[in-house]
């Protein structure tokens, strides 16, 4: 019986597809004409990728689409469309994911949606298409890749809920004169939340540096009044043995310990299917026991409730304690995107 494919292969291979020239992307008739095609998922990917620059095909499968071949059908379209870009970076063995940036196409309609004259949204496509040569790449994907698992598990299996996802970018603006984490992220589950900040270790720093991140943020939480968990990701269980020792003798040296709860995992201490999991039993808090084992993300919550050094509201977060700056910001955009139409989940 011969099996029966609507969609050609060339479809799916083709690395140079049609696109408009830069002109026609920028034109008025360009996007009055996407205004008619692009979907809420379309308009919610690009608030992401002007949030966290770069996804790889299966990140965008586990943060939007039933399957690849429905991912990479559509991100052929946004590219077509000057919505989106893409690069291959080099590997000398096998084949890296095509990534994916935010192009000239879907910078304007972001900036059109939020009232923002296109040239005040800080976007230059030279920088975006630039990512590809970044030494940071592979730093900004790993970190990436723990939250959009956390998004998958949200979509797909419903244990718990990413209900907040801050870049780099957006933590550095805030809070960049005290700490600069790799993100900042909230998970809810079975009622209970917890939030933290992610140090994302790509084996390429020395290990004191850690150490001397602890008092950024020992003076983050005096100064919002808010304790949040730091959670420090590591390559491998032996550097992460190594990190905690150093970790350890910066947090004794501390005035107010308590303010900087630290956990810490590995990205070997699982099976590979888990290797970038965050809810998996991986955490081991610097205060307390080892013997007391590893902790999923959820558990850290009964391990460090939320507190206040300031205040007696414990519904107040980090996240809620910004000062506002005194221009008008992009708002983060919400982790999971909005629902398919019923018709499109029938399918």
């Amino acid at each position: 019986m011969a099996v029966s494919n609507p969609t050609p292969q060339r479809e799916l291979r083709g690395q140079r597809p049609q696109r408009p020239s830069p002109r026609v992307v920028n034109s008025a008739e360009h996007q009055a004409w996407l205004a008619g095609h692009l979907t809420p998922r379309d308009r919610w990917l690009v608030r992401m990728l002007y949030e966290h620059k770069v996804f790889t095909t299966h990140q965008i499968v586990d943060l939007a689409f039933p399957s690849q071949r429905a991912a990479s059908l559509r991100l052929m379209s946004l590219y077509r469309w000057g919505v989106v870009h893409r690069f291959q970076p080099h590997r000398d063995r096998g084949s890296h994911p095509l990534h994916y940036v935010l192009d000239t196409a879907g910078a304007a309609l972001l900036a059109h949606e939020h009232g923002i004259d296109p040239h005040d949204l800080n976007y230059r496509r030279d920088r975006e298409i630039g990512r590809a040569y970044s030494l940071q790449l592979a730093h900004t994907v790993g970190c990436n890749s723990v939250f959009t698992t956390l998004v998958r598990q949200t979509r797909q299996r419903g244990i718990g809920e990413l209900i907040s996802w801050w870049s780099a970018a957006r933590c550095a603006h805030h809070w960049g004169d005290i700490v600069r984490p790799d993100g900042y992220g909230r998970w809810r589950e079975a009622g209970r939340d917890v939030e933290w900040f992610i140090e994302w270790d790509f084996g390429t720093e020395r290990l004191p540096r850690l150490g001397f991140k602890l008092a950024g943020y020992e003076r983050l939480a005096e100064h919002t009044g808010i304790i949040t968990p730091v959670l420090i990701w590591l390559p491998s269980t032996r550097r992460e043995a190594g990190a905690r020792r150093i970790l350890a003798d910066a947090l004794r040296s501390l005035d107010h310990r308590e303010r900087v709860p630290v956990a810490t995992t590995a990205t070997d201490l699982v099976r590979p299917e888990q290797a970038l999991d965050a809810n998996a039993a991986r955490w081991l808090p610097l205060q307390g026991k080892a013997t007391e084992g590893r902790l999923r993300l959820a558990d850290l919550s009964t391990r460090w409730p939320r507190s206040s050094t300031g205040t007696p509201d414990t519904t107040t977060s980090a996240r809620d304690s910004i000062d506002l700056p005194d221009r008008a910001e992009m708002p983060p955009p919400t982790p999971t995107p909005p629902p398919l139409p019923a018709y499109r989940r029938r399918r």
